[in-house]
């Protein structure tokens, strides 16, 4: 399946882009999200924590950039994950790119998402998915912001205050909680059931 989402930085662009590159910064505000190796400038593993209601997954594997160009900011990720408990697992392909807007910039970000064995039942319906990839790019959105409003004051920091500060920011990061998103996403599902019904009448 592939869909498309967006998010705003407050950074000019070729600023964002350093940004974006900067995994071990920016992991931490994806929810749910733990960097646990950094193979090489390019190569990172990692896991993904998601609660959908009663199930829990916690997806670990490896992500890479490829076609990274800096000079058209803009490149494509190829991550692959499996469940830890060996319910399936996760392929896609992303493809982002920073352009300006109104001196700050937006991320363009293109997903094909591939689903294996029993969790590919949880995302058959790919508005499902689109909504709950939307939830979750929001919510990176605003950490991220977060941490870019936190910056000037961490650089001048003492080191125990900014292992003090780094420990707080990751306490804050808990995975995804599914039941709220979950409750969005049917929603969402509900109201695009029911303007499809109104439009075929």
């Amino acid at each position: 399946m592939e869909f498309d989402n967006s998010f705003d930085v407050p950074l000019p662009p070729d600023e964002t882009w350093v940004l974006l590159r900067d995994i071990e910064r920016i992991a931490p505000c994806m929810p749910g999200a733990k960097l646990t190796e950094a193979i090489d400038i390019n190569t990172f593993k990692g896991e993904v924590a998601v609660r959908l209601g009663p199930v829990s997954l916690t997806f670990k594997g490896q992500a890479r950039f490829e076609d990274v160009d800096d000079a058209e900011l803009k490149a494509r990720v190829k991550a692959d994950g499996k469940d830890a408990k060996g319910r399936g697992g996760a392929n896609a392909v992303v493809d982002f790119h920073v352009d300006p807007s109104d001196g700050h910039s937006k991320v363009l970000i293109h997903t094909n998402l591939m689903l294996s064995g029993p969790v590919a039942q949880y995302g058959r319906g790919v508005g499902m998915v689109q909504d709950l990839a939307a939830q979750l790019i929001g919510q990176f959105a605003e950490s991220l912001k977060a941490e870019l409003a936190m910056a000037p004051a961490v650089a001048v920091e003492t080191e125990p205050e900014r292992e003090a500060a780094s420990t707080s920011t990751s306490a804050a990061v808990k995975p995804v909680s599914g039941l709220s998103l979950m409750f969005k996403v049917l929603w969402n599902a509900v109201l695009r059931l029911l303007t499809g019904r109104s439009a075929a009448s």
